[in-house]
């Protein structure tokens, strides 16, 4: 799936720019611990959290994450957009909460990072 379906699917709004429109993302990881991010995420993996710091921002490059999505509504600050784009990172904001966003995503073929998912994780 890419950025653009993303975006309808979620209703979201991009706050990056549109070269980012086309951008494959090939799983989702719900999380706000980025110790977790961390630990669980695989490239190409689209992040869903309700954090807006910068921190989130610097874990995204360390992993090679495909996008961040903003939940609830929330809004990150103009720095942490402007990482983003020097990062060529695509950021995202949905009014839907966490779970739904989650469920939206998954129903439309989007897998997790679990391990327990035999096409998940490898190593």
């Amino acid at each position: 799936m890419r950025i653009k379906d993303i975006i309808n699917v979620i209703d979201a709004e991009l706050l990056t720019p549109e070269s980012h429109m086309d951008r494959q993302v090939l799983s989702v990881c719900g999380a706000d611990l980025m110790s977790d991010v961390l630990a669980f995420t695989k490239a190409k993996t689209l992040l869903l959290t309700g954090l807006t710091s910068i921190q989130v921002v610097r874990t995204a490059g360390v992993v090679d994450l495909a996008g961040i999505v903003f939940v609830r509504g929330k809004r990150p600050s103009p720095e942490v957009i402007e990482m983003a784009k020097l990062e060529d990172l695509p950021l995202l904001v949905t009014n839907y909460p966490l779970y739904e966003t989650c469920g939206k995503l998954y129903r439309c073929g989007l897998k997790g990072c679990s391990e327990l998912d035999p096409v998940g994780r490898s190593g």
